[in-house]
């Protein structure tokens, strides 16, 4: 049975990059007892994620960026290989995902497969994160990628026992990377 919920109190704490909220709430248990939290919630907006495959090569194409939150959580060098992605802003999720695949890739996709949505950080963070899949192959290469303006990202090919190994190694630690080349794997897209 879920719980019942009570707002108490709500204050804007930062609308700097993102918005970042104080929330005072109650919360009713199914035993009848009240609870009171506050939470500080980071309201980011919702994005979407692709990877990007090709069964002839048995690879993938991921990208690699500076990331600052990593870097203060104890990434020395800051830098993070992830699959392709972005913020919705005013975009479906598909048109947000084929606008990121070419900036951050180089590659204008063709058909995407829309696999799921999930909440990536839901303690804190109100992102939902839309999962696509596509295949690639240079066809479809219509740029360098590298991102736009203010971004410095590296495009890389791997071969798919190179990237579930750099899982293992610690060099992939980007949870949407891990889920989509797991769900690679399971869907047998591509051979370990």
């Amino acid at each position: 049975m879920p719980a019942h919920f009570k707002l108490i109190k709500e204050k804007l704490l930062s609308e700097n990059w993102f918005v970042l909220r104080n929330y005072t709430y109650e919360l009713t248990t199914s035993s009848g007892e009240t609870i009171r939290h506050k939470r500080e919630v980071y309201d980011r907006g919702n994005g979407a994620t692709i990877l990007l495959y090709n069964r002839a090569k048995n690879s993938v194409v991921l990208i690699r960026q500076f990331r600052m939150a990593t870097q203060v959580n104890g990434n020395e060098s800051g830098m993070l290989i992830e699959t392709c992605a972005g913020l919705l802003d005013d975009d479906t999720p598909e048109d947000c995902i084929r606008k990121e695949a070419i900036e951050e890739t180089g590659y204008a996709v063709g058909k995407v497969e829309k696999l799921f949505e999930a909440y990536m950080s839901p303690g804190g963070v109100t992102e939902l994160l839309h999962f696509f899949a596509a295949e690639y192959d240079e066809s479809l290469r219509d740029n360098a990628g590298g991102g736009v303006e203010d971004e410095s990202i590296e495009v890389l090919e791997l071969s798919f026992p190179q990237a579930l190994a750099m899982i293992k190694s610690g060099e992939i630690r980007d949870g949407k990377t891990i889920m989509l080349l797991q769900h690679a794997q399971l869907a047998g897209w591509l051979q370990p």
